[in-house]
Protein backbone atom coordinates (compact mmCIF):
# COMPACT_ATOMS: atom_id res chain seq x y z
CA UNK A 1 0.00 0.00 0.00
CA UNK A 2 1.43 3.86 -1.28
CA UNK A 3 2.49 5.89 2.02
CA UNK A 4 0.08 9.25 1.75
CA UNK A 5 2.59 12.11 2.57
CA UNK A 6 1.98 13.82 6.18
CA UNK A 7 -1.20 15.31 6.21
CA UNK A 8 -1.18 19.21 7.27
CA UNK A 9 -2.47 20.85 10.34
CA UNK A 10 -3.93 24.47 9.96
CA UNK A 11 -0.59 26.23 11.47
CA UNK A 12 1.41 24.17 9.15
CA UNK A 13 -1.01 25.71 6.20
CA UNK A 14 -0.07 28.86 7.43
CA UNK A 15 3.22 28.75 7.28
CA UNK A 16 3.35 27.01 4.03
CA UNK A 17 0.69 29.58 2.30
CA UNK A 18 3.17 31.43 0.95
CA UNK A 19 5.82 30.33 -1.66
CA UNK A 20 8.85 31.07 -1.24
CA UNK A 21 12.21 31.56 -3.86
CA UNK A 22 13.60 28.38 -2.62
CA UNK A 23 10.49 26.39 -2.87
CA UNK A 24 10.07 28.39 -6.46
CA UNK A 25 14.13 27.46 -7.54
CA UNK A 26 13.02 23.37 -6.28
CA UNK A 27 10.81 23.36 -8.81
CA UNK A 28 12.40 24.68 -11.73
CA UNK A 29 15.22 21.89 -10.98
CA UNK A 30 13.23 19.31 -10.41
CA UNK A 31 11.01 20.12 -13.87
CA UNK A 32 13.59 21.74 -15.71
CA UNK A 33 11.62 24.88 -15.81
CA UNK A 34 11.58 28.49 -16.14
CA UNK A 35 8.43 30.28 -15.33
CA UNK A 36 10.27 33.64 -16.62
CA UNK A 37 8.02 36.92 -17.31
CA UNK A 38 6.81 37.19 -20.84
CA UNK A 39 8.91 39.75 -22.67
CA UNK A 40 7.05 42.94 -23.88
CA UNK A 41 7.39 42.37 -27.26
CA UNK A 42 5.88 38.36 -27.64
CA UNK A 43 2.32 37.50 -27.24
CA UNK A 44 1.93 34.22 -26.15
CA UNK A 45 3.86 30.99 -25.12
CA UNK A 46 4.11 27.64 -26.46
CA UNK A 47 5.12 24.12 -25.18
CA UNK A 48 6.44 21.76 -27.72
CA UNK A 49 4.12 19.22 -27.06
CA UNK A 50 6.13 16.28 -29.21
CA UNK A 51 9.66 15.21 -29.46
CA UNK A 52 10.80 17.83 -32.28
CA UNK A 53 9.47 20.30 -34.14
CA UNK A 54 11.59 22.34 -37.16
CA UNK A 55 12.16 25.86 -37.60
CA UNK A 56 12.32 27.42 -40.81
CA UNK A 57 13.31 30.12 -42.78
CA UNK A 58 10.13 31.03 -44.19
CA UNK A 59 6.35 29.98 -42.53
CA UNK A 60 6.95 27.52 -45.74
CA UNK A 61 7.81 23.71 -45.43
CA UNK A 62 9.90 23.99 -48.60
CA UNK A 63 11.81 26.95 -46.65
CA UNK A 64 15.66 25.94 -45.22
CA UNK A 65 15.60 24.51 -42.00
CA UNK A 66 17.27 26.51 -39.30
CA UNK A 67 17.16 24.20 -36.24
CA UNK A 68 14.85 22.30 -33.72
CA UNK A 69 13.24 22.73 -30.96
CA UNK A 70 12.46 20.22 -28.70
CA UNK A 71 9.94 18.58 -26.29
CA UNK A 72 8.69 20.64 -23.19
CA UNK A 73 10.91 23.78 -24.61
CA UNK A 74 9.04 26.83 -24.22
CA UNK A 75 9.03 28.75 -26.86
CA UNK A 76 8.30 32.48 -26.96
CA UNK A 77 5.76 33.77 -30.35
CA UNK A 78 5.99 37.32 -31.22
CA UNK A 79 3.47 37.14 -34.83
CA UNK A 80 0.75 34.61 -35.39
CA UNK A 81 0.85 33.73 -39.02
CA UNK A 82 -1.23 32.61 -41.71
CA UNK A 83 0.91 31.41 -44.46
CA UNK A 84 -0.05 31.32 -48.58
CA UNK A 85 2.02 28.70 -48.53
CA UNK A 86 -0.06 26.12 -46.14
CA UNK A 87 -0.66 23.33 -45.28
CA UNK A 88 -3.91 23.81 -45.82
CA UNK A 89 -6.56 22.72 -43.56
CA UNK A 90 -3.91 24.79 -41.11
CA UNK A 91 -1.92 27.53 -42.57
CA UNK A 92 -0.85 28.75 -39.03
CA UNK A 93 2.40 29.40 -38.48
CA UNK A 94 4.46 30.98 -35.34
CA UNK A 95 7.04 33.55 -35.78
CA UNK A 96 9.74 32.87 -32.75
CA UNK A 97 13.19 33.89 -32.00
CA UNK A 98 15.28 32.58 -35.57
CA UNK A 99 12.60 31.58 -37.88
CA UNK A 100 8.93 29.92 -38.02
CA UNK A 101 7.30 27.08 -36.72
CA UNK A 102 4.10 25.60 -37.35
CA UNK A 103 1.64 25.40 -35.13
CA UNK A 104 0.24 21.45 -35.29
CA UNK A 105 2.52 20.24 -32.25
CA UNK A 106 2.56 24.03 -30.16
CA UNK A 107 0.38 23.80 -27.26
CA UNK A 108 -0.18 27.69 -26.10
CA UNK A 109 0.37 27.80 -22.28
CA UNK A 110 0.27 30.46 -19.38
CA UNK A 111 1.36 30.53 -16.16
CA UNK A 112 -0.55 31.01 -12.91
CA UNK A 113 0.16 30.47 -9.75
CA UNK A 114 -2.08 29.64 -7.32
CA UNK A 115 -3.92 30.00 -3.43
CA UNK A 116 -3.59 26.89 -1.75
CA UNK A 117 -6.63 25.32 -0.51
CA UNK A 118 -6.30 24.03 3.21
CA UNK A 119 -9.61 22.52 2.75
CA UNK A 120 -10.44 19.68 0.50
CA UNK A 121 -13.44 18.14 0.31
CA UNK A 122 -14.11 14.38 1.30
CA UNK A 123 -14.97 13.60 -2.08
CA UNK A 124 -12.34 15.41 -4.04
CA UNK A 125 -12.15 17.91 -6.01
CA UNK A 126 -11.07 18.82 -9.64
CA UNK A 127 -8.24 20.95 -10.28
CA UNK A 128 -6.48 21.95 -13.30
CA UNK A 129 -3.29 22.76 -14.06
CA UNK A 130 -2.36 26.62 -14.87
CA UNK A 131 1.34 26.19 -15.59
CA UNK A 132 3.10 24.83 -18.97
CA UNK A 133 3.83 21.77 -17.34
CA UNK A 134 4.29 20.27 -13.64
CA UNK A 135 6.65 17.26 -12.37
CA UNK A 136 4.41 15.09 -10.35
CA UNK A 137 6.04 12.51 -7.68
CA UNK A 138 5.48 9.14 -5.71
CA UNK A 139 6.69 7.65 -2.77
CA UNK A 140 7.88 3.97 -3.56
CA UNK A 141 8.07 1.90 -0.75
CA UNK A 142 11.77 2.83 1.22
CA UNK A 143 9.42 6.03 1.38
CA UNK A 144 11.92 8.23 -0.91
CA UNK A 145 10.44 10.57 -3.42
CA UNK A 146 10.62 9.42 -7.15
CA UNK A 147 9.20 11.32 -10.71
CA UNK A 148 6.54 10.66 -12.02
CA UNK A 149 4.44 11.67 -14.59
CA UNK A 150 4.45 15.31 -16.48
CA UNK A 151 1.10 17.28 -15.78
CA UNK A 152 0.38 19.30 -18.37
CA UNK A 153 -1.49 23.35 -19.09
CA UNK A 154 -5.21 23.01 -18.98
CA UNK A 155 -4.91 18.95 -17.90
CA UNK A 156 -7.42 17.62 -15.34
CA UNK A 157 -6.94 15.92 -11.94
CA UNK A 158 -9.00 14.96 -8.64
CA UNK A 159 -7.32 16.15 -5.85
CA UNK A 160 -8.05 13.78 -2.86
CA UNK A 161 -5.74 15.87 -0.55
CA UNK A 162 -3.04 17.96 0.87
CA UNK A 163 -0.01 18.04 2.62
CA UNK A 164 3.87 18.04 2.27
CA UNK A 165 6.14 17.44 -0.77
CA UNK A 166 9.49 16.86 -1.50
CA UNK A 167 10.35 20.38 -0.63
CA UNK A 168 8.64 21.01 2.47
CA UNK A 169 5.71 23.03 0.79
CA UNK A 170 2.35 22.43 0.15
CA UNK A 171 1.96 19.61 -2.48
CA UNK A 172 -2.12 18.08 -3.81
CA UNK A 173 -2.51 14.65 -3.72
CA UNK A 174 -3.63 13.33 -6.66
CA UNK A 175 -6.29 10.39 -7.33
CA UNK A 176 -5.56 9.10 -10.78
CA UNK A 177 -8.86 6.90 -12.71
CA UNK A 178 -7.06 4.50 -13.97
CA UNK A 179 -4.50 3.29 -11.79
CA UNK A 180 -5.09 2.74 -7.79
CA UNK A 181 -2.29 5.13 -7.19
CA UNK A 182 -1.99 8.73 -5.04
CA UNK A 183 0.87 10.87 -6.74
CA UNK A 184 1.72 14.46 -5.64
CA UNK A 185 2.28 18.23 -7.36
CA UNK A 186 2.99 21.45 -5.94
CA UNK A 187 -0.48 22.68 -4.77
CA UNK A 188 0.30 26.29 -6.70
CA UNK A 189 0.38 24.21 -9.45
CA UNK A 190 -3.01 23.37 -9.50
CA UNK A 191 -6.47 25.59 -9.59
CA UNK A 192 -9.28 24.19 -7.96
CA UNK A 193 -12.47 23.80 -10.10
CA UNK A 194 -15.53 25.65 -8.55
CA UNK A 195 -18.84 23.75 -8.55
CA UNK A 196 -20.26 26.70 -10.49
CA UNK A 197 -17.97 26.43 -12.96
CA UNK A 198 -20.07 22.86 -13.76
CA UNK A 199 -23.52 23.94 -13.86
CA UNK A 200 -25.08 22.22 -17.14
CA UNK A 201 -25.79 24.65 -20.02
CA UNK A 202 -29.51 24.88 -21.29
CA UNK A 203 -30.59 22.85 -18.99
CA UNK A 204 -34.09 23.77 -19.41
CA UNK A 205 -33.89 22.78 -23.33
CA UNK A 206 -35.70 18.95 -23.53
CA UNK A 207 -32.65 16.59 -24.13
CA UNK A 208 -34.22 14.95 -27.08
CA UNK A 209 -33.86 18.56 -28.61
CA UNK A 210 -30.25 18.62 -28.62
CA UNK A 211 -28.24 17.31 -31.15
CA UNK A 212 -24.41 17.57 -32.19
CA UNK A 213 -23.06 17.14 -35.59
CA UNK A 214 -19.76 15.60 -36.51
CA UNK A 215 -18.24 16.17 -39.97
CA UNK A 216 -16.04 14.45 -40.58
CA UNK A 217 -15.03 15.76 -43.97
CA UNK A 218 -15.36 19.63 -42.36
CA UNK A 219 -13.45 18.25 -39.33
CA UNK A 220 -16.00 20.34 -37.22
CA UNK A 221 -18.53 19.55 -34.38
CA UNK A 222 -22.10 21.46 -34.83
CA UNK A 223 -24.14 21.64 -31.46
CA UNK A 224 -27.88 22.50 -32.25
CA UNK A 225 -30.99 23.21 -29.95
CA UNK A 226 -34.18 22.27 -31.37
CA UNK A 227 -32.56 22.78 -35.01
CA UNK A 228 -30.90 26.24 -34.24
CA UNK A 229 -27.04 26.36 -34.16
CA UNK A 230 -25.52 26.67 -30.79
CA UNK A 231 -21.86 26.13 -30.98
CA UNK A 232 -19.71 25.44 -33.84
CA UNK A 233 -15.63 24.70 -33.69
CA UNK A 234 -13.39 23.02 -35.51
CA UNK A 235 -11.59 19.65 -34.40
CA UNK A 236 -9.88 16.60 -35.12
CA UNK A 237 -11.30 13.33 -35.78
CA UNK A 238 -9.56 10.28 -36.38
CA UNK A 239 -7.17 9.34 -38.28
CA UNK A 240 -7.93 7.48 -41.60
CA UNK A 241 -6.34 3.97 -40.64
CA UNK A 242 -7.03 0.55 -39.28
CA UNK A 243 -4.23 0.32 -37.45
CA UNK A 244 -3.21 -2.85 -35.84
CA UNK A 245 -0.86 -0.77 -33.15
CA UNK A 246 -4.36 0.47 -31.83
CA UNK A 247 -4.90 -3.05 -30.04
CA UNK A 248 -6.45 -4.28 -33.30
CA UNK A 249 -8.93 -1.24 -33.32
CA UNK A 250 -9.76 1.07 -35.86
CA UNK A 251 -9.07 4.98 -35.44
CA UNK A 252 -11.48 6.09 -37.56
CA UNK A 253 -14.07 7.89 -36.06
CA UNK A 254 -17.37 5.31 -36.97
CA UNK A 255 -19.79 7.14 -38.68
CA UNK A 256 -23.72 6.91 -37.88
CA UNK A 257 -25.79 7.87 -35.12
CA UNK A 258 -24.96 7.84 -31.27
CA UNK A 259 -25.90 9.01 -27.69
CA UNK A 260 -23.97 10.32 -25.23
CA UNK A 261 -23.54 7.41 -22.40
CA UNK A 262 -20.42 8.08 -20.48
CA UNK A 263 -19.54 11.30 -18.98
CA UNK A 264 -16.22 11.51 -16.90
CA UNK A 265 -14.66 14.90 -15.93
CA UNK A 266 -10.96 13.10 -16.67
CA UNK A 267 -9.55 10.41 -18.01
CA UNK A 268 -6.09 8.59 -17.67
CA UNK A 269 -6.12 7.48 -21.77
CA UNK A 270 -3.08 5.39 -22.57
CA UNK A 271 -1.34 1.76 -20.99
CA UNK A 272 -1.60 3.06 -17.26
CA UNK A 273 2.73 2.82 -17.52
CA UNK A 274 3.94 4.64 -14.21
CA UNK A 275 7.51 3.87 -15.98
CA UNK A 276 6.36 5.55 -19.09
CA UNK A 277 8.83 7.48 -21.39
CA UNK A 278 7.61 11.35 -21.76
CA UNK A 279 7.08 9.79 -25.63
CA UNK A 280 4.85 7.17 -25.12
CA UNK A 281 0.97 7.25 -25.01
CA UNK A 282 0.69 7.83 -21.67
CA UNK A 283 -1.95 10.96 -21.09
CA UNK A 284 -3.24 11.63 -17.65
CA UNK A 285 -5.68 14.16 -16.69
CA UNK A 286 -7.40 14.07 -20.38
CA UNK A 287 -10.38 16.80 -19.71
CA UNK A 288 -13.94 16.74 -20.20
CA UNK A 289 -14.75 13.34 -21.80
CA UNK A 290 -17.86 12.70 -23.40
CA UNK A 291 -18.22 9.12 -24.84
CA UNK A 292 -20.75 8.16 -27.37
CA UNK A 293 -19.40 4.78 -28.97
CA UNK A 294 -18.88 1.49 -27.13
CA UNK A 295 -15.04 1.10 -28.23
CA UNK A 296 -14.30 4.40 -26.23
CA UNK A 297 -15.08 6.90 -28.76
CA UNK A 298 -15.49 10.22 -27.05
CA UNK A 299 -15.87 14.07 -27.45
CA UNK A 300 -12.77 15.38 -25.00
CA UNK A 301 -9.87 18.34 -24.65
CA UNK A 302 -6.97 17.97 -25.92
CA UNK A 303 -3.21 19.54 -24.61
CA UNK A 304 -0.94 17.62 -26.97
CA UNK A 305 -1.51 19.42 -30.31
CA UNK A 306 -3.10 22.26 -31.97
CA UNK A 307 -3.69 21.43 -35.42
CA UNK A 308 -7.60 21.01 -35.66
CA UNK A 309 -9.03 20.81 -38.68
CA UNK A 310 -6.90 17.75 -39.26
CA UNK A 311 -7.32 14.25 -38.60
CA UNK A 312 -5.50 13.66 -35.68
CA UNK A 313 -6.73 11.28 -33.03
CA UNK A 314 -6.99 7.60 -32.53
CA UNK A 315 -11.07 7.58 -33.43
CA UNK A 316 -11.95 10.60 -30.53
CA UNK A 317 -12.98 13.64 -31.22
CA UNK A 318 -10.22 15.78 -30.06
CA UNK A 319 -11.42 19.83 -28.94
CA UNK A 320 -9.77 22.32 -27.43
CA UNK A 321 -10.13 21.79 -23.49
CA UNK A 322 -12.10 25.35 -23.10
CA UNK A 323 -14.69 23.98 -26.33
CA UNK A 324 -15.00 20.37 -24.55
CA UNK A 325 -15.55 21.63 -21.26
CA UNK A 326 -18.67 23.53 -22.64
CA UNK A 327 -19.74 20.53 -24.34
CA UNK A 328 -19.47 18.49 -21.58
CA UNK A 329 -21.65 20.86 -19.69
CA UNK A 330 -24.14 20.92 -22.72
CA UNK A 331 -24.62 17.31 -22.99
CA UNK A 332 -27.27 15.24 -21.22
CA UNK A 333 -27.08 12.93 -19.05
CA UNK A 334 -26.58 15.90 -16.56
CA UNK A 335 -23.62 15.61 -14.59
CA UNK A 336 -22.95 17.14 -10.90
CA UNK A 337 -19.33 18.48 -9.88
CA UNK A 338 -18.53 16.13 -7.80
CA UNK A 339 -19.40 12.79 -10.09
CA UNK A 340 -16.11 11.22 -11.65
CA UNK A 341 -18.54 9.02 -13.88
CA UNK A 342 -22.19 10.19 -14.79
CA UNK A 343 -23.54 6.96 -16.70
CA UNK A 344 -26.66 7.37 -18.92
CA UNK A 345 -28.67 7.55 -22.41
CA UNK A 346 -27.77 11.37 -23.60
CA UNK A 347 -27.36 13.78 -26.80
CA UNK A 348 -27.50 12.40 -29.95
CA UNK A 349 -24.47 12.52 -31.90
CA UNK A 350 -24.65 12.14 -36.08
CA UNK A 351 -21.10 11.29 -37.35
CA UNK A 352 -21.56 12.41 -41.00
CA UNK A 353 -18.68 12.63 -44.11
Amino acid sequence: MMSKIKPLSRRDFLKLSGITASGLAFERIRTQLSFSPLPSEAILVARVAVKEIKIYQEPNYESEELGSCWRDELIYVYEKVTSPYGPVRNPRWYRIDGGYVHTAYLQPVDTSLNEVSYHIPDTGQLAEVTVPVTLSFQKDRFEEWKPLYRLYYQSVHWVREIGYGPNGQAWYGIKDDLLPIVYYVPAHHLRLVQPEELTPISADIPPEKKMILVNRTRQTVTAFEDGNEVFHTDVSTGIPYDSPGNNGVSTITPLGNFNVNIKMPVRHMGNGNITADIFEYELPGVPWVSFFYKTGVAFHGCYWHDNYGNEMSHGCVNMRPEEAKWLYRWVTPESSPTARVTNGYGTMVQVVV
